[in-house]
């Protein structure tokens, strides 16, 4: 099963337009995906699409380890109680541990601080045939370090380093070179943003609150965090919109509702895998001889 390229598309923001967050849906997609379709209920449609893209995401993993060509760097931003944790642990249970990795980036160390804002990520890139999907990623370094500018004096920049819009604008095109770069190399990026409505992210906190099973979920800088909520959206806007470029755009998916969320989710990773046309490498005559003698050997014991 694959996403309707409508409902890709609609997702997706065009390279040199602007992301637009602000008119774009939180909770559904201009095309009307799930309900498109006669299903019980959205939530039902939406979990039946999850588990077929699962299983195409799975054959897709091997295909992928199997041509050992490409590799695939998945990039999740989003605001805090996005959903970033259960949209890992949903879309890639199907996945095989082995051929794929997640890193989450938190405060960067004394020892990151001390190299390029890109480094610490750079060092953990997913290898040909495998999968790498970052929880928060370099592009911190436009989000938070703009909406907190403080923070860019622990990140021992030289003395004549650009400052100001200069310093965000320059950031990006290093970005936008890195991404290409990696895309020239076999790295197929796919940059999601769930896109999660002020509203929304206070029912889940609240939640975290009431329940004392998710207590150990909430931080009191998530709650310091939500009153630069505003900020925090315009940074994405301006860091997507100079960001989605031909190589590797980004995708704003409407995040209010976890199961739409992570079934569009499954539904891009599988579309952007697609694209690649991965096919189970051909062996040589010689190879064959080998296999041939292989199993000769194995019949004889």
């Amino acid at each position: 099963m694959k996403l309707h390229k409508r409902v890709v598309h609609d997702l997706m923001v065009i390279p040199d337009e602007s992301a637009d967050l602000e008119s774009r849906s939180t909770k559904v997609t201009k095309s009307g995906w799930l309900h498109a379709k006669d299903a019980p209920s959205p939530k039902d449609l939406a979990e039946e699409d999850l588990e077929e893209f699962k299983e195409e995401l799975a054959s897709a993993q091997e295909l992928l380890y199997a041509s050992d060509t490409y590799a695939v760097l998945v990039i999740l931003q989003a605001l805090d109680a996005a959903g970033k944790d259960g949209t890992i642990k949903h879309v890639m249970s199907g996945v095989n541990p082995q051929g794929c990795e997640v890193t989450a980036f938190k405060r960067p160390s004394v020892d990151e601080l001390s190299h390029d804002f890109l480094w610490r990520c750079e060092k953990v890139l997913p290898a040909r045939g495998r999968i790498g999907i970052f929880n928060r990623s370099y592009y911190e370094e436009v989000l938070v370090a703009r909406v907190h500018p403080d923070v860019l004096a622990e990140q021992h920049l030289p003395p004549d380093a650009a400052s100001g819009k200069e310093l965000w604008h320059q950031r990006c095109q290093d970005i936008n070179a890195f991404e290409h770069h990696l895309q020239r190399n076999g790295t197929r990026l796919v940059k999601l943003f769930l896109h999660v409505s002020k509203d929304e992210q206070k029912k889940r906190l609240l939640e975290r609150l009431d329940d004392p099973a998710k207590h150990w979920k909430f931080s009191a800088s998530d709650l310091a965090e939500r009153a630069y909520f505003d900020d925090y959206m315009r940074a994405y806007e301006k860091a997507i919109t100079a960001t989605s470029t031909p190589w590797a755009p980004w995708y704003v998916v409407p995040a209010d509702h976890k199961y739409a969320a992570r079934a569009l989710v499954g539904g891009v990773l599988v579309h952007v895998i697609d694209q690649l046309d991965l096919h189970l490498p051909e062996g040589d005559a010689a190879g064959q001889v080998a296999l041939d003698q292989a199993r000769q050997a194995l019949l004889a014991e």
